[in-house]
């Protein structure tokens, strides 16, 4: 896996504000102290500054033509929510990078598709991407904690949240975003509501 060429990405959401999100120096200086430690070749760097909410952004699409025409093995990010917060899109991505034989480096996750194990999440994802959406289905019970308590927002959906919210969505579209997706409440609801966010908004880490 080593002596792999690979493109670097990099993106910033317009409405972030410093230190939300590494900027574009630190994703940068990320991506070539890896490609460094790892032996790999980055050849050179694009980079948008639009929201990862959609994946049509001129940075990404010339990366993904490089990789499709077998000028870099693959895209290297250095962290995940670079490439999209979309969880539909990252699938995805992950389906072609696996038909089209290049691969997808995130640092932040250890995800190198050209590993065993991120070969493995590829094929996941790349199966879910073929899935028709429809809503999931809840059981309330299973999202209780002890003596019948809602259980707490998990790790990976606040984080999305708040991500959602520093590319400048509004709490609306941000229920919009998740409800599509059929992503659950944590109180099992049907729907997520703005003031579901606020709370999860409110109680982000300080750091």
């Amino acid at each position: 896996m080593s002596e792999r060429r690979l493109v670097g990405y990099l993106r910033v959401a317009p409405r972030e504000k410093p230190g939300d999100r590494p900027d574009i120096a630190e994703q940068r200086a990320s991506i070539e102290a890896a490609a460094q430690a790892s032996g790999w070749t980055v050849v050179g760097f694009e980079q948008d500054r639009r929201s990862g909410r959609s994946t049509r952004r001129a940075g990404l699409a010339a990366a993904l033509q490089m990789a499709r025409a077998g000028t870099v093995d693959g895209i290297v990010v250095s962290r995940l929510d670079r490439l999209t917060y979309s969880l539909p899109a990252l699938a995805e991505l992950l389906r072609e990078a696996t038909r089209g034989g290049f691969t997808l480096v995130a640092l932040d996750e250890g995800l190198d598709t050209a590993s065993e194990g991120g070969a493995l999440v590829a094929r996941i994802f790349g199966v879910a991407a073929t899935w028709t959406p429809r809503p999931v289905e809840v059981n309330p019970g299973q999202l209780l904690g002890r003596r019948g308590r809602p259980s707490s927002t998990p790790r990976v959906v606040a984080e999305r949240i708040r991500s959602l919210r520093a590319d400048g969505l509004s709490l609306q579209a941000i229920c919009d975003t998740l409800n599509a997706e059929g992503v659950p409440t944590p109180r099992g609801g049907a729907r997520w509501r703005p003031t579901s966010l606020r709370a999860i908004l409110r109680d982000a880490p300080s750091d």
